[in-house]
């Protein structure tokens, strides 16, 4: 079996394929809009992957740093403002990760929507005029 990334022709989608698109996406940016036969699907998961990687790896660094320290912080002489400008050294690059991964996310929401709207008007042009 091979596996390509490469993007099929793009065509009209039922709403049915649409909203696959839209629930894909949401759940894993960018990867429904890839489905949908979208160029901007590469960077909408690439921002998403990458904002990932970004918060686990930085978010488990703050995590391990965070309870070696934890007498410091929490002892009765402990000074707050100090606790925290050191605790932003740590806390800033799982914070990119989030934000990473949050444009990307609405990026494919975006992208989401006018799957779903583009699919809608397809879809109606076909159908024919309801008699009454």
């Amino acid at each position: 079996m091979k596996i390509s990334l490469a993007l099929e022709p793009r065509r009209p989608l039922s709403r049915q394929t649409a909203w696959g698109c839209l629930t894909t996406n949401i759940a894993m940016p960018g990867f429904g809009s890839l489905m949908a036969g979208r160029v901007s699907g590469y960077g909408q998961a690439a921002l998403a992957v990458g904002g990932m990687i970004v918060t686990v790896v930085f978010g488990a660094r703050f995590v391990f740093w965070y309870f070696a320290n934890w007498s410091r912080f929490h002892g009765l002489d402990a000074d707050p403002a100090d606790a925290l400008g050191e605790m932003w050294q740590y806390v800033k690059w799982p914070l990119l990760g989030f934000g990473m991964f949050g444009i990307g996310w609405l990026w494919a929401l975006a992208t989401s929507l006018q799957i779903v709207n583009s699919a809608r008007k397809t879809e109606s042009a076909a159908v024919p005029p309801r008699l009454r």
